[in-house]
């Protein structure tokens, strides 16, 4: 009986379509120096432009004007992934981040800098939109979860190590060289891209230019995925905030070891990814969503509770297996629901979404901050959890009676 059920499932397991081909393997990890070409910058940018004359507004434009022009751009290129081939897409994206990224030492006008900062914008909503398609073209529509969570990975990975390393550059060095360290990242990413034999899907190569109506906001949203872009949003709003005010509310309560929360953060998440992404492939995303929303609002309160290393670490945990499963989930989610033709449109609402939430919530958090603690910030910005699991929860019965009306029809 039991060598019978061993030889079931390896003969399951011999019928996987594969999913670590070479095309993958290199598409995540030129993705990863991407990633960590930009995230490096993130922190050392607002210090620069200060150092050159910047005011407090001027300083708040940095990321305003980046989060607008990553954007702008997505249904722009979300339209042409309609009826592009991927390869030419990917890699002008890929190259306008590193030439942009050679400028900014040029910029000792505040103005130019900004209009750079708007520029790089437009690239990286460009990049990641293109890439991001790329991915899910490569990997098995059986294997779409797990896939996407590794795909996953190579930008977490990115947004960890990147901006810590980007800091010691910048203050052991310099700007300029904190500058062709990044270009240097940038030039492997781009030789790796080159590496890839991309997928373009045959419904994309039949449709001509002629044949799609362009309009701006019908390239911005795709209708089919709204709802788990929502719930994007609703998760990114609230974590905003802690990307916002980590820092600052270490240094509020004496807590020295902040690394630790992005340590654990990673590690969590590269654990959990895995298996978050077999759990979407065999019973799909609405528990795997509810679960996580639980877990990272869970993160949030030991959070904004910490007054010790070791549960600003526990924070880190949890949210590495909360929210670092979310983001891939809610990825794949969003492009399951949509045709491969559509999925750059899609991609792009999803990454629209998180730097929208992410936009917002610093702001908004920004502004409440003058009146409340740094703590009491995460568990106001917890309710857009709430928010999302009920919505969740809501949209799964919704579903199920429409199911269950279905199926009294067909009998």
């Amino acid at each position: 009986m039991v060598i019978t059920v061993y030889l079931k499932e390896m003969e399951i397991l011999s019928k996987k379509e594969p999913l670590w081909t070479k095309s993958f393997i290199m598409l995540m990890v030129g993705n990863l120096f991407v990633f960590m070409s930009f995230q490096m910058l993130i922190p050392t940018l607002p210090p620069y432009i200060k150092s050159i004359g910047a005011s407090g507004t001027e300083i708040g434009l940095v990321t305003a004007l980046f989060s607008i022009g990553a954007v702008l751009s997505r249904p722009v290129i979300g339209y042409l992934l309609e009826y592009r081939d991927r390869k030419p897409l990917v890699l002008l994206g890929a190259g306008a981040l590193l030439a942009i990224t050679l400028l900014y030492p040029l910029s000792q006008i505040i103005m130019m800098f900004l209009l750079f900062r708007l520029i790089h914008g437009l690239a990286w909503g460009w990049s990641t939109t293109v890439t991001g398609t790329a991915a899910v073209d490569v990997v098995p529509n059986s294997r779409l979860g797990e896939g996407m969570g590794y795909y996953g990975l190579s930008m977490t990975i990115g947004m960890i190590i990147a901006p810590s390393l980007g800091i010691l550059i910048f203050q052991v060095t310099s700007f300029t060289n904190l500058i062709y360290f990044s270009a240097i990242l940038g030039v492997i990413a781009l030789l790796l891209l080159t590496t890839v034999t991309y997928q373009t899907p045959e419904t994309v190569k039949r449709t001509k230019k002629e044949d799609l109506k362009f309009t701006y906001f019908g390239s911005f949203i795709e209708k089919s995925s709204w709802f788990p872009a929502l719930v994007t949003l609703l998760v990114c709003l609230g974590y905003g905030s802690i990307a916002t005010f980590i820092v600052i509310f270490g240094e509020e309560r004496g807590i020295s070891q902040i690394f630790l929360f992005y340590l654990c953060n990673a590690i969590l998440a590269t654990v959990s990814r895995p298996i978050a992404g077999k759990w979407f492939d065999e019973k799909g995303p609405k528990g795997l969503v509810l679960t996580m929303i639980v877990v990272t609002f869970a993160a949030m309160w030991v959070l904004s509770l910490a007054h010790s290393n070791l549960t600003l670490a526990l924070a880190g945990v949890l949210f590495g297996i909360g929210f670092g499963t979310l983001l891939p989930t809610l990825q794949s989610w969003t492009l399951s629901k949509t045709t491969p033709n559509r999925r750059g449109i899609a991609t792009g609402m999803y990454l629209s979404a998180i730097d929208m939430g992410i936009g917002v919530s610093g702001l908004v958090f920004g502004i409440l901050a003058q009146f409340v603690q740094t703590g009491s910030l995460f568990q106001i910005s917890s309710i857009f959890l709430v928010a999302a699991l009920f919505l969740t929860l809501f949209e799964g019965k919704k579903s199920a009676r429409a199911e269950s009306r279905r199926l009294r029809k067909a009998l």
